[in-house]
C-alpha cells in the first residue's frame, strides 16, 4: 500500500470513523443506484439478511465478503479488510487490518 492510500485511509477514518464492511456495502449500492431489494437479488439474499449487514447486526466472513465484492464489482481487497475489521471490532480488540496483495 503506497503512502498516498494510507493517508487517505487515516483521513477517511478520522472524518467519518471506521469504515465497517456494511458502510462499504451501503456506499456501493448507493453508488450504483440500487434498491436494497434489487441489491438483496442480485447476491441470491433476502432483503432483511442485505439490510442486517448494512447496518452491522450481521458480519460477514472474509470469504463472502471477497464473494460479494467480487459480485458487485468491487474492491475484494477493501471488502475482505473491512470484513475482518469488523470482526476484531466486535472482538473489541484494538488492531488494524491491512492487506498486502
Amino acid at each position: 500500500m503506497n503512502t498516498e492510500k494510507l493517508s487517505l485511509s487515516k483521513a477517511l477514518d478520522k472524518e467519518l470513523g471506521p469504515v465497517s464492511f456494511g458502510g462499504f456495502l451501503r456506499g456501493a449500492r448507493a453508488s450504483k443506484d440500487l434498491s436494497q431489494v434489487e441489491m438483496a437479488k442480485m447476491l441470491g439474499i433476502s432483503r432483511s439478511t442485505l439490510c442486517d449487514i448494512e447496518k452491522g447486526r450481521h458480519l460477514v466472513s472474509p470469504e463472502l465478503a471477497a464473494k460479494i465484492a467480487r459480485r458487485c464489482k468491487l474492491s475484494v481487497q477493501v471488502a475482505v479488510e473491512a470484513a475482518l475489521q469488523d470482526q476484531l471490532r466486535k472482538a473489541k480488540l484494538s488492531f488494524t487490518v491491512r492487506l498486502v496483495a
